[in-house]
C-alpha cells in the first residue's frame, strides 16, 4: 500500500499530543531566554506603544508576543468589554462554500493530518447569499471581557480552560476558550442588554464573508497557509496568544485571528448548504443531535481548520479550543450608539 493509499487516521481516535503531531516527550516552540530579554527591553513602555507593537507587521513574532504578554498585566487599551472594537462589513451578494468538484482535491491535500472526505464534503456545494451590512468584532472575545460577564452573571458557565475556574490575569488579552455555545449566546445577549446595542453571534454566512472578504480566497490572508499568519499547531507556540498578534493573517475587513488561536462559534447549527446533503460525520454522531458550527481553527489544530470555508464544531475534549467573536446588527436608520462612531 502506498503512502497516498494509507488509511486516514482520525485525530479524534488519538490522544491529544499525537493528534497535534507532538512527541510524547517535552517540546517547547518558544525561545524562552530570548522572550525574557525582549520583555525586558519593553518594560516601562506605555501600554499604547505596546499595543502598536503587538500588531506591527515589521516586528518579529517574539517581540509581538512579549508586548502582548505585558499588556495582559498592564491593561490592554485595545480591549474595552463594553465597547469592543468592530469592523464594518458592507452588504453584498457573495459566493460561499466549496465547489463540489473540488472536495476530493481539498480532502487529499489534508489527508496527512487525518482529514476525511466527509469533513470537507460539508463545505459543498458553492452557493450564493445576500448578506446585509453588519459589524464584526476585530478580535475574538477575550478572558478579560468574559471575566466581566461572569462578575455580573456568576451562574454562567466557567471556561474549563481556567484551571479550577480561576481567572488567569496573565492571559487577560488572550481569547477565552472552552466555553459552550449556550454560554457564547448568553454573553452576546448580556452585552446587548448592558449596552443597548444589537450584539449577537455572526451567522455562518456572515462569518465566512467577513473572513474571506467575499472573493473566494482560501484563508483570510490569501491562498496558502504559512508561518506567522495564524496561531495553528504547525506554526504557533502551542498555546493561545494575545489577540491581534498575527497582522499578516488579518482579513480584508481588518479583523484578526479569524484563522487560528481559537475556534469561533457562529449562530447556526449545522445543516446542509442549499442543494447539498446532510453529512453524518463524527461530530453529529457524538451527540445524535444538531451541533453548533464553529469556524476558524485553533492553536491545537492544523491549518486546514483555519480555511475560510471549513465547517467544524465542538467535539467534547480539550483538543477542541472553542471560543467566539461578536457581530452587531446596525440600527434600522443607520445611526445609534456605537454604530456611527
Amino acid at each position: 500500500m502506498t503512502t497516498a493509499e494509507a488509511p486516514v487516521v482520525n485525530p479524534n481516535e488519538l490522544d491529544d499530543r499525537t493528534a497535534m503531531g507532538l512527541p510524547a516527550s517535552f517540546t517547547d516552540r518558544v525561545d524562552q531566554d530570548r522572550l525574557r530579554r525582549l520583555t525586558g527591553t519593553l518594560a516601562g513602555a506605555d501600554p499604547r506603544e505596546l499595543a502598536l507593537r503587538v500588531s506591527d507587521p515589521e516586528a518579529e513574532p517574539l517581540l509581538r508576543l512579549a508586548a502582548g504578554n505585558l499588556l495582559a498585566l498592564l491593561g490592554d487599551p485595545r480591549i474595552d468589554p463594553l465597547a469592543p472594537a468592530m469592523a464594518d462589513v458592507p452588504a453584498a451578494r457573495v459566493r460561499l462554500g466549496l465547489a463540489a468538484d473540488r472536495v476530493d482535491a481539498v480532502a487529499a491535500a489534508w489527508r496527512h493530518v487525518g482529514v476525511t472526505r466527509a469533513w470537507i464534503a460539508k463545505e459543498a456545494p458553492e452557493y450564493e447569499a445576500d448578506i446585509a451590512a453588519f459589524r464584526i468584532a476585530r478580535y475574538p472575545v477575550t478572558n478579560a471581557e468574559y471575566r466581566l460577564f461572569l462578575t455580573e452573571n456568576p451562574d454562567a458557565g466557567l471556561p474549563t480552560s481556567w484551571r479550577f475556574g480561576v481567572y488567569p490575569p496573565h492571559l487577560a488579552n488572550h481569547p477565552v476558550w472552552s466555553v459552550s455555545p449556550q454560554d457564547a449566546d448568553a454573553y452576546a445577549a448580556w452585552l446587548a442588554h448592558r449596552t443597548g446595542r444589537a450584539f449577537r453571534l455572526p451567522t455562518e454566512a456572515e462569518w465566512e464573508y467577513a473572513a474571506s472578504g467575499g472573493d473566494g480566497r482560501a484563508y483570510p490572508w490569501g491562498e496558502e497557509p504559512g508561518e506567522d499568519r495564524a496561531n495553528t499547531v504547525e506554526y504557533g507556540p502551542l498555546t493561545t496568544t494575545p489577540v491581534g498578534m498575527y497582522p499578516a493573517g488579518r482579513s480584508p475587513f481588518g479583523t484578526y485571528d479569524m484563522g487560528g488561536n481559537v475556534e469561533e462559534y457562529v449562530a447556526d447549527d449545522y445543516r446542509p448548504y442549499p442543494g447539498g446533503h446532510l453529512v453524518d460525520d463524527d461530530l453529529h454522531g457524538d451527540t445524535g443531535t444538531p451541533y453548533r458550527v464553529a469556524r476558524g481553527g485553533s492553536f491545537t489544530r492544523y491549518a486546514d481548520l483555519s480555511r475560510c470555508r471549513r465547517r467544524h464544531g465542538w467535539y467534547r475534549r480539550d483538543l477542541y479550543a472553542m471560543g467566539f467573536r461578536l457581530a452587531e446588527t446596525p440600527p434600522a436608520d443607520g445611526t445609534g450608539t456605537g454604530w456611527d462612531r
